[in-house]
């Protein structure tokens, strides 16, 4: 992901900067997909692992890119509280 466009990105509810996932945060939450225990804010189960995402500054929110493309809709994110719980 361009570091231009990742520098002026930000999640659209909590305002607050995004990174990209790191391969251990990647790990994690596609372990969590595969075992059907992810879902996004609309209630809707991750059935696809993630290449790529962007989490928020904070570490709670994560959102997925798809074919390079963030996708940062507030129903569309992961709440990463969940990891703690699976």
């Amino acid at each position: 992901m361009d570091k231009r466009l990742l520098a002026i990105l930000c999640c659209p509810v909590t305002h607050k900067g995004l990174s990209l996932a790191n391969a251990e945060q990647l790990r994690k939450v596609n372990a969590a997909i595969a075992e059907g225990k992810l879902q996004n804010q609309e209630g809707v189960a991750l059935t696809t692992a993630l290449r790529e995402a962007l989490v928020t500054d904070d570490g709670k929110r994560l959102y997925p890119v798809a074919d390079g493309i963030p996708v940062l809709l507030e129903g569309e994110a992961v709440s990463l509280d969940q990891l703690d719980a699976a």
